[in-house]
């Protein structure tokens, strides 16, 4: 399960344990390191609707963008092995979105492999939780790039007039979640 920003550092689900921590360094750049200091991955907020993810070496990783008028409905992704990857949901009252690999066209190609599923944890702080399950044919580099894209998510579902960035987070783990290493 994944805690993203919007939750206070070392605030975990009931039971849960700390695999990483997200930091804002400013309104555009954000970083996800492991409970070790490592980081896992790096996201900035390029535009309107786009990312850009790179390495602990400022390597690009992947990025995601998101077309159309409503820009959480869906994010095309692109992983650090070129996959195209695409987290959409059917419409604006769903709080979960479906990973699917698509074709270059942008086509589905494939059945579901993995959710991104929000829910509120204190609605009069605003306090969210994303949950993202994958499934084992991700890679690891699929997987961070869906756990980045979770992340912009957040970042695009943000009401207006909101704070500029949101608050710097914690990513967890539930007992009998599944959680591989992100390299």
């Amino acid at each position: 399960m994944a805690q993203i920003p919007g939750s206070r550092p070392g605030r975990v689900h009931p039971g849960g344990t700390t695999l990483a921590s997200l930091t804002c360094t400013d309104d555009t750049h954000y970083v996800l390191t492991h409970t070790s200091g490592e980081v896992i991955v790096r996201i900035e907020h390029s535009g309107p609707a786009e990312f850009r993810f790179t390495d602990a070496a400022h390597r690009e990783v992947g990025n995601a963008g998101a077309p159309g008028l409503f820009k959480s409905l869906q994010l095309g992704l692109r992983t650090d092995q070129g996959r195209h990857l695409f987290l959409s949901r059917p419409g604006l009252p769903f709080t979960q979105w479906h990973v699917t690999e698509t074709a270059p066209e942008g086509v589905p190609t494939q059945g579901i492999l993995g959710r991104v599923t929000v829910s509120t944890i204190d609605s009069w702080i605003g306090l969210q939780q994303y949950v993202v399950d994958m499934d084992p044919r991700l890679e690891a580099g699929d997987r961070r790039t869906v756990v980045a894209a979770a992340i912009c998510l957040h970042l695009l579902r943000r009401p207006p007039g909101a704070a500029p960035r949101p608050r710097d987070g914690s990513v967890a783990a539930a007992p009998g979640d599944y959680c591989a290493p992100v390299p």
